[in-house]
């Protein structure tokens, strides 16, 4: 006789009879829950738009931080983006298992989604990770609450030989359709990877502005 669903659920690697780990299941769609993020690579580099929710007026926007970098700067050496997703992702599916020094284990999958963006031997890179730690490459990927949507854009507007302008903009113009919130400079954050120019980060509304800092050509604006 089966058991049920929550008895199923109740172990982190416990597999009900269709195959399903259910905590995995639990961690993806608490994901669809939180802040949208889009990711696109073209040639010419890799841009990351966040949402910054800021759920309370007393709250500093400042503080919130959607990405963090970089591999570089703190180990001073070299490291393929596919490698950092494989050692996250090494990571992430340790969940129910026990540590031989310690003998403690995860108790149960992040609950979170990662896209890592950079530029190595390959040229620009864009992988995404699931709470379940499989990490996949993608040309264009959304995650969050608005990604659905979001993904149903990108792949309508998303083309091989796309700029990094042109990626800025349809990830500012994607941002801002399936915001809650009307995007301002306090909300967004953006950040592009450059092969001549490592990183550039700006949170601004005007990042297209800034961006044109960086050799991109003519400002273009996202009403």
């Amino acid at each position: 006789m089966f058991l049920t669903r929550s008895e199923y659920d109740r172990g982190v690697n416990t597999f009900s009879p269709e195959g399903r780990l259910f905590q995995v299941e639990y961690a993806i769609e608490a994901i669809k829950l939180g802040s949208t993020a889009i990711g696109i690579c073209t040639s010419e580099g890799v841009v990351l738009a966040v949402e910054k929710r800021i759920t309370s007026p007393l709250m500093e926007s400042t503080t919130i931080e959607k990405i963090v970098e970089n591999h570089w700067f703190v180990y001073n050496e070299r490291m393929s983006v596919e490698s950092c997703a494989q050692a996250v992702s090494n990571l992430a599916i340790q969940f129910g298992d026990s540590d031989d020094d310690s003998g403690t284990a995860m108790s149960r999958p992040f609950g979170v989604a990662v896209m890592f963006a950079g530029i190595d031997e390959k040229g620009p890179q864009l992988f995404h990770m699931d709470p379940s730690g499989t990490f996949v490459q993608y040309d264009a990927k959304a995650i969050g609450s608005g990604s659905e949507g979001a993904q149903q854009s990108l792949k309508e507007v998303y083309h091989k030989s796309m700029t990094l302008k042109e990626a800025i903009k349809s990830a500012l113009t994607i941002l801002k359709q399936v915001m809650e919130e009307k995007l301002s400079e306090n909300n967004v954050e953006m950040i592009a990877a450059i092969p001549e120019l490592q990183w550039s980060e700006s949170s601004s509304r005007n990042t297209l502005q800034d961006f044109s800092k960086l050799k991109l050509g003519r400002q273009t604006s996202v009403n």
